[in-house]
């Protein structure tokens, strides 16, 4: 056990102290977190302003912009917009004083061509590739109100001409498909916001690179230790098994810490930044989504970086390795790939996505995609836990046969057919 734990000690305090693993653990996330502050305060995106939803505005504070006429067509200014939120000026000169003086952030102009055109012009102090793009929709509502004399109830009908009701005449309910739109949880149910749509492809990605670049840092591991010939000095005080164990748990914690960094950080950003991200007011991300994260990052960690060390117990050098990789890589590659396919990512209960939570090789892509949408039954959520532990407990076992005297002083090449009898305890 004390020489479990040195190998442990080793392992974890040599990966965490590398100049690359604080930045990418540390340095990029702070980046990250201060790029989106960044972007919150250029673009103003905490400031309250206004939602327009079929021609009907939610007060709150906004800034006073101005517009200029030169039609003559804006004959009043809707009566469901605030009193001095669109200012009108008799001439550019006037809007452009006011600007100065602060009394307005911006002013539209249009000109007397605009009903043939349809262009306008917008002013803004200081124009960046950041800046806000304006309160855009108390313009288009005033000029749709007055481009259809003042008629409110039909510029409504204009704004948007339907309000659609699905009616499912078949008895089996159909969950690839949202009779109405829900923006409480992230997924294709919220079809007005493409971030929120957003956020199940982007867990799978993140629980994809961290499980791929734990389990193959484990892989480049062990195959440098057998080039370098370091794996004879070990064996010389430290068994196998206790090198094995070592080296899983300590690069797994060790992998476990940026997985945490990043996830927490994304986690906090949507859960208190989401003025700056456009998101719902009814957005919510539920505390336990970290919990199912963790849970199934450490199993599909087990698992995978389990059997990248046993091809690197298996390969003599690190160019084999790196070329045997492959044989590994090629379930979590599928898994990663279908579960970011469409019928996935809208059908997240239907039979494609289900069967590839609960298959153990792609359950951590999967489930973590599906834990992120909600809804997932609770026996579903045990039966994936309970098959990949099964599954775990079977890949050590072949993995630790690697772990031996023979196939890590070996010199011989790699081969698959090697690779998979020594795991299945057939040699």
């Amino acid at each position: 056990m004390n020489k479990t734990w040195l190998v442990f000690r080793h392992e974890f305090f040599t990966t965490v102290t590398r100049k690359s693993f604080l930045l990418v653990t540390f340095g990029l996330p702070v980046l990250a977190v201060l790029f989106f502050f960044a972007i919150s305060l250029i673009r103003g995106a905490d400031a309250p302003g206004y939602n327009l939803i079929a021609g009907e505005a939610k007060e709150h504070e906004i800034n006073p912009e101005g517009y200029v006429d030169l039609t003559g067509m804006v004959v009043e200014v809707p009566s469901d917009i605030p009193e001095d939120t669109l200012v009108m000026f008799k001439d550019e000169g006037a809007a452009r004083e006011a600007l100065y003086a602060g009394e307005i952030t911006a002013y539209y102009m249009i000109p007397e061509d605009y009903v043939e055109t349809g262009e306008l012009i917008y002013v803004y102090p200081s124009v960046t590739p950041l800046s806000s793009d304006g309160q855009d929709w108390v313009m288009r509502w005033t000029l749709m109100v007055n481009l259809l004399g003042g008629n409110v109830p039909l510029a409504k009908k204009v704004w948007n001409p339907m309000e659609l009701e699905v009616h499912n005449l078949d008895p089996t309910p159909q969950l690839d498909r949202y009779s109405e739109e829900d923006c409480s949880r992230p997924g294709y149910a919220c079809e007005s916001n493409a971030v929120v749509q957003m956020i199940p492809m982007a867990t799978i990605i993140l629980i994809y690179v961290f499980i791929a670049g734990g389990a193959s840092m484990l892989l480049r591991n062990v195959a440098n230790e057998k080039q370098n010939r370091m794996i004879e000095i070990l064996m010389t005080s430290v068994n196998p098994n206790q090198m094995f164990t070592g080296k899983i748990i300590g690069l797994g914690i060790a992998s476990l810490i940026p997985t945490l960094v990043w996830v927490g950080m994304s986690f906090a950003i949507l859960r208190v930044g989401g003025g700056a991200l456009n998101l719902p007011e009814e957005f919510n991300l539920p505390m336990s989504l970290l919990i199912g994260w963790v849970l199934f990052f450490l199993l599909g960690y087990s698992l995978y970086a389990s059997l990248m060390a046993g091809v690197g117990a298996l390969a003599p050098n690190l160019k084999e390795a790196n070329q045997a990789i492959g044989l590994i890589m090629l379930p979590m590659v599928i898994g990663y790939m279908l579960s970011i396919l469409p019928p996935t990512i809208e059908a997240p209960h239907d039979g494609l996505a289900l069967a590839l939570s609960i298959f153990p090789l792609t359950a951590p892509f999967a489930m973590v995609m599906r834990l992120v949408v909600g809804g997932v039954p609770a026996w579903q959520i045990v039966l994936s836990a309970g098959l990949l532990v099964v599954s775990i407990i079977f890949v050590v076992r072949g993995a630790a046969r690697t772990f031996r005297a023979q196939s890590l002083l070996s010199g011989q090449s790699f081969t698959a057919r090697k690779y998979i009898s020594t795991l299945m305890g057939k040699s």
